[in-house]
């Protein structure tokens, strides 16, 4: 364990744990680099069992687990194409996917010796760029390259467009925007989890006394938890709505 990790309060997970056992041998080395990882990993596993084992029988009069996450696709697909429109079907898989995956990867820490991967910077970025990648490819598909850059340049017409130097500083300042955006989704996401976890190895601290204050940190990690998914599902539907054509454009 570095000494930067050792002065922050923080919950043991097994990764963690059986790093120090191993303690100065290269698969102790590897486990600390790879410790966010493992556990997204895990998260994955846990994702497709639900996936699996929920169409693997899946019938007219579906049984608990099936009905359960048609509940839960249905719900999705309603709040994606709620903001979209129809054409947002296509996008609730994806949308749909990162809302759960980053749910499971919030409340994972919350199990004794597990670690909730959101809580790491590294983490956070790869869901951010995936969203900034697909939301660029999306937009030029959408728009084709030129009506991207039309778009950028804030759809110049009539005197607008002669200026030449107003499309230009709405171009830069769109590109800024684009480029914050993954940013933004990154940090937002990892301080919100980060701080929840702190919350909870501080209160662990206090023993069999601060039990009450636990529980009751425990229940607004949950919350917060379950809105930052939200938070990041719902900004990720809105940057796709914002590159999207609109009908007055077309």
């Amino acid at each position: 364990m570095t000494e930067t990790q050792a002065a922050q309060p923080e919950l043991q997970n097994f990764v963690g744990l059986i790093a120090e056992k191993l303690e100065g041998t290269p698969f102790s080395h590897f486990l600390l680099i790879w410790e966010n990882v493992i556990f997204s990993l895990i998260i994955v596993a846990i994702i497709s069992l639900l996936a699996y084992f929920a169409s693997r029988k899946s019938s007219m009069i579906p049984g608990r687990l099936q009905l359960f996450m048609e509940m839960v696709v249905g719900g999705l697909d309603d709040f994606v194409c709620g903001i979209l429109g129809p054409d947002g079907k296509r996008f609730t898989p994806f949308i749909g996917t990162l809302f759960i995956y980053i749910l499971f990867m919030n409340l994972f820490g919350l199990i004794p010796f597990f670690k909730s991967s959101t809580a790491n910077l590294s983490t956070t970025v790869a869901l951010a760029l995936c969203v900034f990648l697909y939301v660029q490819y999306t937009a030029i598909k959408e728009n084709g390259l030129l009506g991207y850059i039309d778009h950028l340049m804030g759809n110049p017409r009539g005197i607008i467009a002669f200026t030449v130097f107003i499309p230009v500083l709405l171009f830069f300042i769109h590109i800024i925007s684009e480029l914050v955006k993954p940013v933004s989704l990154a940090l937002r996401l990892r301080s919100n989890i980060w701080a929840e976890d702190m919350l909870l190895a501080v209160s662990a601290q206090f023993g069999i006394g601060g039990v009450p204050l636990f529980l009751f940190n425990m229940l607004l990690v949950i919350l917060s938890g379950i809105m930052q998914a939200v938070v990041f599902s719902l900004l990720t539907t809105v940057y796709f709505a914002l590159v999207m054509p609109h009908h007055e454009e077309t």
